[in-house]
């Protein structure tokens, strides 16, 4: 870092966070405390619980729960530095610390994008083909896939992370967001940041690419084999798990998409922001609500964890 360093002469950004208000300030505190704490509570819960039941030591669980901890882990990354600029005011952030930032939230978040493939390949492996599920996703088999992911991710966080602070930061040194991102980086530069935007194209675009592929072949097979299915109770509830793992797939790539795949003349920062606190703050949030408390397995271990009772 001490060689990228002697190219730009900016020590420190400032993040103008989400509004200057004053009389917002304490509000917006309180608020994002209480998602925090929720997305804390939700997320390592489900860690927990996942961890000490036996009856969910299954593959779909096993990727729960490291969707689970990406969760709480890229969300940890972004929330807790907003939290402190509310309550203190200081809004510095020093030319390392923004780059470890921006390094660890793109590992999360494009490790999630890669978890949510794997997780609908494993729904495809369950509903399309039950008998050979066992033999299909195996110890090995879901270990290789999560270590994948992660490997993934956390590769293409080096190259953007790179790329982006290889680049000379020599006038403003203020950053129109909450937090240390690609478009509001490449804005500042005094540099020819013309690659390093195609880089974002290229590399974010195949990242999501290869992701939707395997969501949209992989629900391709489930949807025909729910068809062939002739209750009508086991439709629904098949249609319903799917629903609940498409919808946070379209809220991630909706969002994902509208921010870094637009021109970068599009941009505006106001809007960003708002965008940008659904993905980072509330889908972690969301997401053990949306893929785990509505499931009757879920509940009966929280339960029996809690009062040791489950349902029979």
């Amino acid at each position: 870092m001490a060689s990228i360093d002697n190219r730009t002469h900016v020590k420190e950004f400032i993040l103008l966070g989400l509004t200057d208000a004053p009389e917002l300030q304490v509000p917006l505190f309180i608020l994002f405390t209480l998602i925090y704490l929720i997305t804390m509570v939700g997320n390592l819960g489900m860690i927990a619980l996942i961890s000490q039941d036996s009856h969910l030591h299954t593959p779909m669980y096993f990727f729960l729960s490291n969707l689970s901890l990406v969760d709480f882990a890229y969300s940890s990354v972004i929330t807790p530095k907003v939290m402190a600029g509310f309550l203190t005011g200081n809004k510095a952030i020093s030319y390392n610390g923004c780059a470890t930032q921006m390094f660890f939230f793109i590992a999360f978040a494009t490790t999630e994008n890669y978890l949510l493939a794997v997780m609908a390949y494993d729904r495809q492996a369950a509903v399309c083909r039950p008998l050979h599920y066992t033999t299909t996703m195996t110890s090995s088999v879901c270990a290789s896939l999560a270590i994948g992911s992660y490997v993934c991710g956390f590769l293409d966080s080096a190259i953007h992370t790179f790329f982006t602070f290889s680049l000379s930061f020599c006038s403003s040194n203020v950053i129109h967001h909450f937090f240390c991102d690609i478009p509001v980086l490449l804005a500042l530069s005094c540099s020819d940041t013309h690659t390093t935007q195609w880089l974002v194209f290229l590399l974010g675009g195949f990242s999501g690419f290869c992701a939707i592929l395997v969501i949209l072949k992989s629900y391709l097979f489930i949807f025909r084999t729910i068809l062939r299915i002739h209750s009508a109770e086991g439709r629904q509830k098949a249609f319903s798990t799917c629903a609940s793992h498409l919808s946070t797939v379209c809220l991630l790539y909706g969002t994902v998409s509208f921010i870094y795949f637009k021109p970068s003349s599009s941009h505006s920062m106001d809007t960003d922001k708002v965008v940008s606190v659904f993905y980072t703050m509330a889908i972690p949030m969301l997401n053990p609500l949306v893929y785990s408390l509505r499931n009757k397995d879920v509940k009966s271990a929280f339960r029996k964890a809690t009062w040791g009772v489950g349902e029979q």
